[in-house]
């Protein structure tokens, strides 16, 4: 059997909370290794979660050489200088979703890895889920006819408070760059980009996106639907419609366990469940990649990370959303 691969962990928060489990339970990795830039948050977390080595400050995690890639589990307005971090020391990175704050940042983490010649990924863990990717699958088939239009939403409800991630500009903050993200790329998995981009949205009072509706138009006649919101729930997935059916991924969009198939003939209700918190996909096509030297995954190419976010821009810039580290002429 291969040598297990070795995770380093960058942050200790929830998120890394919730990913460390299914790295765990990989017979293919092992944790090896957490940061945080407190020594003792981080000693928590490792013996929380049996990471054999913790660190107090992200310099020691990348200079580890014991370890085969790098985690960025970090907020998303941190992911840029961490990525960085960690790819010139000679990492490779999975960087949590979202992958920068904008595409200028991605460009760079991505022109710094294809230079360095490392594995690198966006954390889009909706990408690998079986029934996504069976959805793709049946599209591509011609199940449900030519196709003519996605819609796709992900919402959840949080109580204004401006030093909550999402409401916090300093970070990222905003419906977009962290829930809107996953219809966002539901969508160009099925049509690609867009030719037209067409948005509006509400701010919150410290001027993050609270709720962004976004339709993406095709010369080919096709368009999109993608709903986001921080402030109010949806139990809205997703739809795809062809000329001959459609398929409803159901809700949450980044982790549906049910969708249906509908045509004239019948309707199909396909489940899956994911064991542990779902990010085992994920976490197996790291380790592929990395064992087949491959830079990038063909599921989760960085380009589509980087025009996603191009895009994105665009939408922040149509309903005045401006974080302190853009450049101002991000998004033209």
């Amino acid at each position: 059997m291969a040598e297990p691969i070795r995770w380093g962990i960058l942050g200790a928060g929830w998120i890394a909370a919730y990913v460390a489990p299914d790295i765990a339970a990989s017979d293919g990795s092992v944790l090896a290794a957490v940061a945080a830039r407190d020594g003792a948050r981080a000693a928590a977390f490792a013996a929380e979660h049996g990471v054999a080595r913790s660190y107090g400050s992200y310099r020691e995690l990348v200079d580890d050489p014991d370890l085969d890639v790098i985690y960025i589990a970090t907020t998303h307005g941190q992911h840029h200088e961490h990525a960085l971090l960690a790819l010139e020391a000679g990492k490779p990175v999975l960087v949590e979703k979202a992958f920068t704050l904008n595409a200028r940042e991605a460009r760079d983490v991505v022109a710094t890895a294809r230079a360095r010649r490392l594995f690198c990924m966006e954390a889009m863990w909706m990408r690998f889920n079986p029934l996504v990717v069976e959805a793709q699958r049946l599209v591509s088939s011609g199940r449900i006819g030519e196709l003519v239009n996605v819609r796709a939403d992900y919402s959840k409800r949080f109580e204004f408070n401006p030093e909550h991630r999402l409401f916090d500009m300093s970070v990222g903050g905003g419906a977009l760059l962290d829930l809107g993200v996953y219809p966002l790329t539901f969508a160009w998995l099925f049509l690609g980009q867009p030719d037209t981009v067409q948005a509006a949205g509400v701010l919150s009072p410290t001027g993050s996106d609270a709720t962004a509706a976004v339709q993406w138009s095709y010369d080919s006649g096709r368009v999109a639907q993608i709903h986001t919101s921080a402030v109010r729930e949806s139990p809205f997935g997703a739809l795809v419609v062809g000329t001959e059916g459609w398929i409803r991924v159901d809700n949450p969009l980044h982790l549906p366990a049910s969708m249906t198939i509908h045509t004239a003939d019948a309707d199909e209700v396909v489940t899956s469940e994911l064991p542990g918190n779902g990010y085992g996909p994920e976490v197996a096509e790291v380790e592929r990649c990395l064992r087949a030297g491959e830079l990038e995954s063909p599921a989760a190419p960085l380009d589509e990370t980087v025009a996603i976010l191009e895009t994105i821009d665009e939408v922040r810039r149509q309903i005045g959303v401006h974080y302190p580290a853009d450049d101002p002429t991000d998004g033209e």
